[in-house]
């Protein structure tokens, strides 16, 4: 059974590119006659606004979007994350890294695709445990994994190459998780058989099937949809202030017809689908 699901952050109000994500999302399940979870993905303390929740439920049934069971909630699975990072202790794979993001920027001579590719600064080296980062010894992770290969729904086949972007962190100062390991780990929770994300993210994917394969997850699909831009080819994105959702309920805006809009493929002015990694929605 097909199982996807829509994972938003309570960091700011959610826009057309959340609601077109959510709508993807949740009529690849229906037409399969599976399932849709609504995952939220509040580990962020210096981010998520537990306000902004109530928000995201109200804009998905304005939008005619119904989830199956409860909604989770990242933050009830802290301790899943501390356990897979201690599973990759013991395996050798972590070290810990004291590096500022300015310390990379000014190190990286390389990029990859979250920015300057950390330059290996703290490996090898005795560095202090106290407000540590940790990072993913891609190089050693990548070894023992061996090869490994994924499907995209739209853009097929892909070999796995996590080596481009470097020793990634996987346990951050600042919250309990990256992305790249709370997503990996909750879809692998929460049975998600199709993982269905903007092409923003169709990279990250190296990244999740490394760690998939480190910590013996089952492996999903993946379908990486078109994002929504605006005029200019960029994104519609909350530091943007895109007009939110919430601004578009309040004004009596119908909900169901802006979902059947999107699924149509007529958006507001200004607005259209990007280029994808492969045909279709």
């Amino acid at each position: 059974m097909i199982r996807t699901r829509f994972a938003p952050s309570p960091n700011g109000p959610l826009h057309l590119g959340h609601a077109y994500a959510a709508v993807v999302a949740h009529d690849l399940a229906r037409a399969a006659g599976g399932e849709f979870l609504l995952r939220i993905e509040d580990i962020d303390p210096g981010r998520s606004r537990a306000d902004l929740v109530d928000s995201i439920l109200a804009n998905l049934e304005w939008l005619g979007l119904a989830w199956d069971g409860p909604v989770v909630f990242q933050s009830q699975r802290v301790g899943s994350y501390a356990a897979a990072g201690e599973r990759l202790k013991a395996l050798g794979l972590l070290y810990p890294c004291q590096c500022t993001r300015a310390d990379v920027l000014a190190a990286s001579s390389e990029s990859g695709p979250d920015g300057p590719l950390y330059p290996g600064t703290c490996r090898g080296r005795a560095v202090s445990l106290e407000g540590a980062a940790w990072r993913l010894d891609m190089t050693r992770a990548a070894a023992l994994a061996g090869p490994l290969a994924w499907d995209d729904a739209l853009a097929g086949p892909q070999a796995a190459a996590p080596e481009q972007f470097g020793d990634v962190v996987l346990l951050r100062k600042e919250a309990p998780a990256s992305y790249h390991l709370a997503a990996t780990l909750d879809d692998a929770a929460d049975g998600v058989t199709l993982v269905t994300r903007g092409a923003d993210l169709f990279a990250a994917t190296h990244v999740h099937r490394l760690l998939q394969a480190l910590l013996n997850l089952p492996v999903p699909t993946w379908h990486h949809h078109p994002l929504l831009v605006e005029g200019d080819g960029r994104k519609l994105a909350k530091r943007r202030r895109s007009p939110s959702l919430a601004d578009r309920r309040r004004a009596r805006e119908d909900g169901r017809a802006l979902a059947d809009a999107l699924r149509a493929g007529r958006f507001p002015a200004g607005i259209s689908r990007g280029g994808g990694v492969g045909e279709g929605v």
